[in-house]
């Protein structure tokens, strides 16, 4: 792997310190807070952590040991004994939260339902035991295969409940991707639904169950558990499908919270590389309910009078973390949402804020670019005053996408915390703190509290500032994955061995490349083969985007190395334009010119295309690989699984 070293840097100067109001109400008001707790956390982790998970969580028994660090494993709060579904719901039954608002769920069509503490608690027990009853035990893998509805927040929590890890599997996965991941965890149980709504459409998701199970090529799967969602008419096998309504209707609400270790698996999830079987990513139980407990509280500066809301699927780790785990963990008021923009209601989102008062909006930076894209006038035909906080997760942002962000969702009055994290990671790893830290567009700028991050070479040394250098965690932190389920040897490879050690110290580095400015901002810059190499200069494909991005015609731009005989590589840039523009040489030629005014004429694309869209993942990135493929007109290549629409592939290559 080579060193991703960036030569020309877009700059980004505009700096936006957290509005006076806000900080003055924030749990963390201030730069010299945020220091003090960073620098306690840097020189006691383990005293920081322990501290947190005393005074943060409710434990059925204390740990003996707060780290066990045998590089690259980690195990946290050793023998400690706890249940992240009472941390969600149990312990707050005894409070005035008991009938609050836990989950307010929207769906498609336009029905909904709100579920308290209270209920909810009853539901998940109810599940729980029809879990026990199917002869789902402690230890035994469930897996989720649901669309966006209440019954699957409540089955992970049911699956918590007893002991049993889940594996969430997105809802728009084909038959034979779902079956992959169950012959892989050994799933014992699976619960999903008729179907699910998904752009004026219905997804046929028991279908897809059986396809994947038929023949026996699942073998570990005894059960199937079917909630009842479109009234699409659906086989139904006896002996092995159960209607979840029949047997709720019988189930007992009484179910305690099995003491579970703290190193006791808490979830599977799947992630896919560009080749070979998808990873199962696992996390357990004590490290993560802590973490995403306390990342969801000081970043979201969670309060009891938040609708928080995550636009992220269940099938997702953000999802897990900042949809369920986290939110509910916190007593707070969570919003799902089935549905997406769709031409039906390209406003939807926006319906959804005003209707239910949302403060906080959590969403990703290709439904911004999106969001663009639909125009200024949507969100401006709603009320969005309720609005406080806004975040984004996911990828790097443009600076432009997050300026129309701050200026047209957030009215310039709402701090924006721009993310950066992975499925491996469990929780936020570099974000604002939102009365803390002034923010500049584009950069997650600095470590949460207790995360120590560097940019490296491949030697483990540190970088010079705005040098790019490969993105590293030094220290273990509670959340960070276990291993990759049944293949250690691949979590060591993918993880551990990239970046040399520095004598004792290991470094987890994940793919991302970044570099460090002046200030000690972060700003990440993708995937380290994101990096294009071009005349022996090596440019990050993410600032070539953004300086697309930049110019008004474009609404979203993927950039990726096409291979020259002379340059080695030169820019291929696919574009898809703002509504109110034409594809033409003219301005072709202009976005050229613009991108040699912003960068320089090293990064001059050699191609554009346009395109009405790109290929993305059901999670809203930007497949870069596949583009790559196309600019250098190869066969696709690699996992596809999880690409939301093969129809754009097939325009692409079309040139359409």
């Amino acid at each position: 792997m080579s060193q991703p070293t960036i030569e020309s840097i877009l700059q980004e100067n505009r700096l936006f310190p957290p509005p006076s109001d806000f900080a003055e109400n924030a749990m963390i008001g201030s730069m010299e807070k945020y220091k003090e707790i960073y620098d306690k956390a840097k020189a006691d982790p383990e005293g920081f952590w322990a501290e947190l998970a005393e005074s943060e969580l409710d434990w059925f028994e204390k740990w003996d040991r707060v780290l066990d660090w045998q590089p690259p494993h980690a195990k946290w709060f050793v023998n400690g004994k706890i249940n992240i579904s009472y941390n969600c719901l149990d312990r707050h039954l005894t409070t005035w939260r008991k009938n609050k608002a836990a989950l307010i769920w929207e769906g498609e069509p336009g029905d909904s339902r709100t579920l308290t503490y209270a209920q909810l608690h009853r539901e998940v027990c109810q599940m729980a035991n029809v879990f026990k009853q199917l002869g789902v035990k402690k230890g035994d893998i469930v897996g989720i295969y649901m669309p966006m509805i209440p019954e699957a927040a409540i089955a992970m929590l049911a699956c918590a409940r007893i002991g049993a890890p889940h594996s969430v599997i997105f809802g728009g996965f084909s038959a034979e991707a779902l079956r992959t991941r169950l012959v892989d965890a050994e799933a014992k149980l699976v619960v999903t639904a008729d179907g699910g709504f998904r752009k004026d459409k219905t997804i046929p998701l028991k279908a897809a169950v059986d396809e994947a199970l038929q023949d026996n090529h699942a073998p570990s799967v005894e059960n199937v558990l079917v909630v009842q969602r479109t009234q699409e008419k659906v086989q139904m096998e006896p002996g092995r499908d159960h209607w979840w309504h029949d047997l709720q209707a019988g189930a007992s609400a009484d179910c305690p919270a099995e003491p579970m270790d703290s190193e006791d698996m808490l979830f599977i999830l799947y992630t896919s590389g560009t080749t070979g079987k998808p990873k199962g990513v696992v996390h357990t139980t004590g490290g993560y309910n802590l973490y995403t407990h306390v990342t969801s509280k000081w970043t979201f500066d969670l309060k009891d009078t938040d609708v928080y809301w995550c636009t992220a699927d269940v099938g997702w780790i953000t999802g897990h973390s900042y949809i369920v785990y986290g939110p509910l963990s916190n007593g707070a008021t969570s919003l799902m949402y089935e549905g997406v923009p769709r031409p039906a209601n390209p406003g939807c989102l926006w319906d959804v804020v005003e209707k239910y008062g949302v403060t906080i909006f959590y969403t990703a930076p290709t439904a911004i670019r999106a969001f663009i894209k639909l125009g200024e006038h949507l969100p401006k035909a709603r009320d969005l005053s309720s609005l406080r906080l806004l975040g984004t997760v996911g990828e790097p942002i443009n600076p432009e996408a997050w300026m129309w962000y701050h200026k047209v969702i957030g009215g310039e009055r709402c701090p924006i915390i721009d993310t950066w994290w992975q499925t491996e990671t469990g929780g936020f790893m570099l974000t604002p703190l939102p009365g803390a830290t002034p923010t500049k567009p584009g950069s997650a700028t600095l470590p949460f509290p207790g995360i120590i991050t560097e940019v490296v070479d491949l030697e483990g040394k540190p970088v010079k500032a705005n040098s790019g250098g490969y993105l590293v965690v030094k220290h273990p932190w509670p959340s960070m994955m276990r291993t990759v389920y049944g293949d250690d040897d691949r979590f060591r490879r993918t993880y551990w061995e990239h970046i040399s050690p520095q004598g004792d110290q290991h470094f987890y580095f994940a793919g991302d490349g970044a570099r460090q400015d002046s200030d000690g901002y972060f700003w990440v810059m993708g995937r380290v083969d994101d990096v294009m190499n071009v005349s022996g200069h090596r440019l990050g494909t993410m600032e070539v985007e953004s300086a697309l991005v930049s110019h008004p015609a474009v609404a979203e731009a993927a950039v990726v190395g096409r291979p020259d005989e002379v340059k080695g590589e030169d820019v291929y840039a696919f574009i898809t334009l703002e509504g109110e523009y034409d594809a033409s040489e003219a301005l072709e030629n202009d976005l050229k010119q613009h991108v040699v005014k912003e960068i320089g004429a090293i990064a001059r694309p050699a191609a554009i295309q346009f395109t009405d869209s790109l290929p993305k993942t059901r999670s809203g990135k930007i497949m870069r690989r596949l583009l790559r493929n196309l600019a250098a007109g190869q066969e696709v290549a690699g996992d596809t699984s999880t690409l939301e629409d093969r129809s754009v592939l097939d325009k692409l290559r079309s040139g359409a």
